[in-house]
């Protein structure tokens, strides 16, 4: 079992930025690729980026590269999500999920399905 605890959310301004963080309470957290979704009202959990185990790849929804950067410090069992330029559509519960190693390198490294442990969720909020 792997539980994950987010922090870093709160109210900011348009063009503001953020830095998310996950903690990971697991020995073998390099075994693990990590990702963050998030959840607007309404809508359904989606994906934002997904790092993998060695922190060497990386993939990002289209709506997010170049504003959003997604690392991790194993050494930390710590994942974060660096957001920049933020916009009012950015305005979410992000959650971190980790899921199999694999998980980057292929077509389901989008999909919710594909993580096994989540957080609790941290809101982000944006005003305009």
């Amino acid at each position: 079992q792997v539980q994950l605890v987010e922090s870093g959310g709160g109210l900011v301004q348009a063009g503001d930025s953020l830095r998310l963080a996950c903690v990971a309470s697991t020995r073998t957290f390099s075994s693990y690729a990590m990702a963050w979704f998030r959840q607007a009202p309404g809508k359904e959990r989606e994906f934002v980026a997904v790092i993998s185990g060695s922190g060497g790849s990386t993939y990002y929804a289209d709506s997010v590269p170049g504003r959003f950067t997604i690392s991790r410090d194993n050494a930390k069992n710590t994942v974060y999500l660096q957001m920049r330029s933020l916009k009012p559509e950015d305005t979410a519960v992000y959650y971190c999920g980790a899921g199999s190693s694999m998980v980057p390198f292929t077509t389901e490294r989008n999909l919710v399905t594909a993580y096994q442990y989540w957080g609790q969720g941290t809101q982000v909020t944006v005003s305009s």
